[in-house]
């Protein structure tokens, strides 16, 4: 199975390339929005800034938009959560539209958020039941707003803000969180994605 990582040049993915590694998985980083989509899975991570990335991904953001939209398992980290998303208040740009809502600032005195906190799925969505992360590391300013509630399958607070630490739409899931950050647990999250993703793309 091939899954690779896009890059939008903001920062050293190897921590995150590392915890993807499975039995049978080759991970691959790509700069190149439009080859990042030769792949069996597709990885937005969770570092930089979103208007830096939707400049990165403008030359093929259509064409990541609708292989996502056809099928392409996909998961976005923090950031790349965000930017399945309308818009940020974090900077300009159309981010991919996967997930109707904007993005917007933490409402808290502290942030950004850094450290762990909880991560409380909303219902029996099949990733939390495979591996339970009741707990996740967290390093976010900005959190998802979407239109529609029941795309959320996890939530989690920080100073009275509850926001969403998961979402998903069909075979795409976003986490505020970063499962390669959060321990054993955290791995074992992103290995239950790529099982789901080659189970159900086997079945296609």
């Amino acid at each position: 199975m091939r899954v690779t990582i896009f890059d939008y040049g903001a920062g050293n993915l190897h921590s995150l390339a590392k915890a993807l590694e499975s039995d049978g998985a080759i991970v691959a980083v790509e700069s190149d929005v439009l080859l990042s989509l030769d792949t069996d899975v597709l990885v937005l991570p969770g570092v930089g800034a979103f208007g830096a990335a939707v400049e990165r991904l403008a030359p093929g953001r259509d064409a990541m938009r609708d292989a996502i939209l056809g099928g392409l398992p996909t998961i976005g980290i923090c950031l790349g959560m965000q930017l399945l998303f309308d818009s940020s208040d974090e900077g300009g740009g159309a981010g991919l539209g996967i997930i109707p809502g904007r993005v917007t600032r933490l409402e808290a005195k502290r942030v950004p958020q850094i450290g762990w906190n909880t991560v409380i799925p909303s219902d029996d969505d099949p990733l939390f039941a495979a591996a339970p992360l009741p707990i996740a590391y967290y390093a976010n300013s900005f959190v998802c707003r979407p239109t529609d509630e029941r795309a959320v399958i996890a939530w989690t607070t920080h100073e009275g803000d509850r926001f969403p630490a998961a979402v998903r739409a069909g075979r795409t899931v976003g986490v505020q969180f970063h499962p390669e950050k959060s321990s054993a647990n955290g791995v074992r999250f992103l290995h239950a994605f790529l099982q789901d993703a080659q189970r159900t793309g086997a079945a296609k």
